[in-house]
């Protein structure tokens, strides 16, 4: 029984040093450590050209397309054409109803002429007064000389002379305010019968096509939309609306870039013309630019995106955009010296296409952050990796190089 416990305590411990043996793969190879450092991507920071950019909306029409307004609101009583259908300049498209109208106008041109008579009336007859006194106080000053008046008299002639001058002024300064406000009101009047007889027909100003006509029988028509659109010739022009901010950066012979959708076209044309007052209604002001007489596909109606190019900055520091943090009020980008990230506060200016102004915070030849700055803080260890380095390490530890090639199986072979 003795011999039997000895013979089991044996072979237990020669199992013990098989299973250690077995397990133990000699010495331990240490784990190799990866690059140090946020991998980063740069470039040198250089000087350049920059101009702002301003994108507006616009709209392809012919040269000679009219749009006809009306600045009332007016029912109609009679339709003579449709869209679609050709007009000849001085026809008439359609009758409004504006007996009141014209009634009004009328009498605003009746009172706008009365006033003007009134005023130039008034006027004489003061500047008749102050000439006669102007006369007496001459003739009592030279009659003080040899004793005939005294100067009580004369100052007493001047005052008269001079409450009348001040009776004059206030009373024309008056009659002028009426007079400019009948003025306003009838030139607001007429504005409305722009293309409209005294018969309330609205006539055609231009012969070509009815591209649009919102006018029906017995239906209103109204300063909201066009009454109608008449095209013209072949030629186009391209026609946008600018704010009153924009309109003093633009000039005749500017370049700018337009995109047509629809055509799937881009090119660069010139402004032809800026009207310097506003459309009443919008409030903004139309730009006019030229058209490539050549281009195919173009037709009236298209809509184009322009982008009018100002406020040049010439020798400057130009970035790209992405590569400017902003936090709050600041804004700082990283640069790189000696493969340490260096934060470094920026003040920026103008903003183009992808790429902003730096005045100041960076100059020509620094290393320039433009992609991981946002895991970077100041003093960080970095490593400069180009874009295909970059993509590569983006990829999965251990993933196949082509996504297509199948992992290979687990034979389910047994562990050594």
């Amino acid at each position: 029984m003795k011999m039997k416990r000895i013979l089991a305590a044996v072979l237990c411990a020669a199992l013990a040093a098989g299973l250690t043996a077995c397990g133990n793969t000699g010495d331990t190879e240490p784990i190799p450590e990866g690059p140090s450092g946020v991998a980063v991507q740069v470039e040198t920071v250089s000087s350049g050209d920059i101009a702002a950019e301003n994108t507006v909306s616009g709209q392809l029409v012919t040269e000679d397309q009219a749009t006809v307004m009306v600045a009332m609101n007016a029912k109609c009583t009679a339709v003579y054409f449709e869209a679609g259908d050709a007009v000849r300049a001085g026809q008439a498209i359609c009758t409004l109803d504006l007996d009141s109208t014209l009634t009004s106008y009328n009498a605003a041109d009746i009172n706008y002429q009365s006033a003007i008579q009134g005023y130039n009336d008034q006027s004489a007859i003061f500047e008749r007064q102050i000439e006669l006194m102007e006369k007496n106080v001459q003739d009592l000053k030279a009659l003080y000389e040899i004793g005939a008046a005294s100067q009580a008299e004369i100052d007493q002639a001047e005052l008269q002379l001079q409450t009348t001058v001040a009776t004059r002024n206030s009373t024309l300064s008056q009659l002028e305010a009426g007079m400019q406000s009948y003025k306003a009101n009838l030139e607001q009047l007429s504005s409305s019968l722009e293309n409209i007889d005294s018969q309330g027909n609205i006539i055609a100003p231009a012969s070509g096509t009815l591209l649009t006509l919102n006018a029906v029988k017995n239906g209103f028509v109204s300063s909201a939309a066009p009454v109608a659109v008449i095209d013209g010739v072949d030629q186009l022009k391209l026609v946008v609306q600018v704010s009153e901010a924009l309109v003093p950066k633009l000039s005749n012979g500017d370049t700018a870039s337009v995109t047509i959708g629809a055509v799937n076209q881009t090119f660069d044309t010139t402004i032809r013309s800026i009207e310097r007052s506003a459309n009443m209604q919008t409030k903004l002001y139309t730009v006019t630019l030229n058209l490539p007489a050549d281009m195919e596909g173009l037709l009236s109606g298209m809509f184009a995106d322009v982008t009018f190019h100002t406020d040049v900055s010439e020798n400057t520091v130009v970035v790209p955009t992405e590569a400017v943090i902003t936090s709050g009020d600041s804004q700082y980008v990283f640069i790189v010296e000696n493969n340490v990230a260096k934060q470094i506060a920026v003040t920026t200016g103008l903003t183009g296409n992808g790429v902003t102004e730096v005045t100041s915070g960076l100059e020509p030849g620094m290393q320039l952050v433009t992609v991981g700055q946002a895991y970077l803080t100041d003093g960080a260890a970095v490593r400069i990796v180009t874009g295909q380095d970059a993509a590569l390490e983006e990829a999965p530890a251990g993933a196949p190089e082509d996504a297509g090639e199948a992992a290979p199986q687990d034979g389910g072979g047994e562990a050594a």
